[in-house]
């Protein structure tokens, strides 16, 4: 594709091109809203050169903040004719039009970044951001934990839309009701690369569910039948907590609360270690069960401050089985699928999250050749939104958000310089 220099260009003008005035899109019709924890790295890529309208994306996605805390995983900025579910399925009454779910808040830690980037400019934004995302934490602390770890209550929360951690639990869900629906996605991308109609039809009655029920955190608990403690929030949340007590030091404000969440964390992650197969994993909350997968999220163990030599091993042995990792799902697992979303392909950005927790863990080596591979991988098959670990071939949308700001503040041989 050409130097590096000129794929820092490109990814400037993509992060440029999906800007919509104080929010971004991940990518033009595919996803044309502002979406969390893609807003947050997006912000990440813009801090690299464009410092303003970074600390403007994360302000903007805070005004979405529902009265409870919760930070929504859509925000529906504008009317966007055809996308489905839009605001009137979810039926939603935040402050900005709004889906009822969250998604993984890395928002604290890149918070951290950016202000520490430039404290003097970052001083006045921290202290506007500082509260909204401890109520935030709040939140989760308060209606997402089972036995310490963080629990999802519908795919799309997790960010991680049709993973095998959730295969058990959504075949116990009989979408009875759902009606005809048409769906965005797969008019963009060809349909062997994104969930099937079985997960779809349980996704959109977890919508209904939550609708019906007012999207009431307390009835939610009584009567979705899907929670499951899952590892990407767990361990992002986690990591959230520890910067959101580093960034209560910079600002004079009690801490107290936060260390009870990190310990209590803590402990939720040493719960969704599976002894059988000797690595972190989703379990089902209701049941118990584990769902046997080694994936992607496991490895942001590290990322969340926890040492763990068992998923180094994991990741020497999976890393050696295909051309480009971190893949989402263990190659030899038989549910993996090299092309469909998150049963297989690569993300740059996870890799970011793996490859910043091994560096900090101390696994240098690791963490070089991560970077490495996922900056040779963008290079030659472009900033798509995932990719196969084994050939490298795009997939999903293409000129995507997140994959541009990752280059930019961490893949590119210029953040690596630094």
């Amino acid at each position: 594709m050409g130097s590096h220099t000129s794929l820092d260009r490109e990814a400037q003008n993509i992060l440029r091109q999906n800007d919509r005035g104080g929010y971004t899109v991940p990518t033009d019709g595919l996803y044309p809203y502002q979406w969390n924890w893609d807003s947050v790295f997006a912000a990440l890529g813009f801090s690299t050169f464009d410092l303003p309208r970074a600390w403007q994306e994360i302000h903007t996605l805070i005004t979405g903040q529902w009265d409870n805390g919760m930070v929504p995983h859509i925000l529906f900025h504008q009317d966007n004719e055809g996308y489905y579910p839009g605001p009137e399925i979810w039926g939603c009454n935040g402050p900005i039009p709004s889906s009822g779910i969250s998604q993984p808040p890395v928002a604290a830690t890149f918070v951290r970044r950016i202000y520490e980037g430039d404290p003097e400019t970052g001083r006045a934004h921290l202290e506007k951001l500082f509260k909204p995302m401890q109520d935030w934490h709040r939140w989760f602390m308060t209606w997402r934990l089972d036995r310490g770890a963080v629990c999802v209550t519908h795919p799309w929360e997790s960010g991680r839309d049709n993973a095998p951690d959730w295969d058990g639990t959504m075949e116990r869900i009989d979408p009875v009701g759902v009606g005809e629906y048409k769906r965005r996605d797969t008019s963009h991308v060809s349909s062997d690369m994104r969930p099937t109609k079985f997960d779809y039809d349980r996704y959109i009655w977890l919508v209904q569910l939550g609708r019906r029920l007012g999207w009431d955190d307390a009835k939610l608990l009584e009567e979705n039948p899907f929670r499951v403690a899952d590892p990407t929030m767990t361990f992002i949340l986690l990591r959230a907590s520890r910067d959101l007590a580093a960034l209560a030091d910079v600002l004079g404000a009690p801490r107290d609360e936060i260390d009870g969440w990190i310990s209590t964390l803590e402990t939720g992650a040493a719960s969704l270690w599976n002894d059988k197969i000797k690595c972190f994993d989703g379990r089902d909350a209701i049941t118990g069960d584990f769902s046997g997968s080694i994936s992607n999220a496991s490895f942001l163990c590290w990322y969340a401050g926890i040492h763990s030599d068992e998923m180094l091993a994991h990741l020497h042995r999976i890393t050696a089985s295909c051309a480009y990792g971190v893949p989402s799902l263990d190659p030899r697992d038989p549910r993996f699928d090299a092309k469909r979303y998150w049963r297989g392909p690569v993300w740059g950005m996870m890799n970011t999250m793996i490859g910043t927790g091994l560096a900090e863990m101390g696994y240098r080596k690791e963490a070089d050749a991560l970077a490495t591979n996922t900056a040779d991988l963008i290079s030659r098959h472009g900033f798509a939104e995932y990719f196969d670990p084994s050939d490298g071939t795009p997939a999903g949308g293409g000129v995507f958000t997140w994959t541009a700001a990752i280059w930019l503040a961490w893949a590119s041989p210029s953040a690596r310089a630094v």
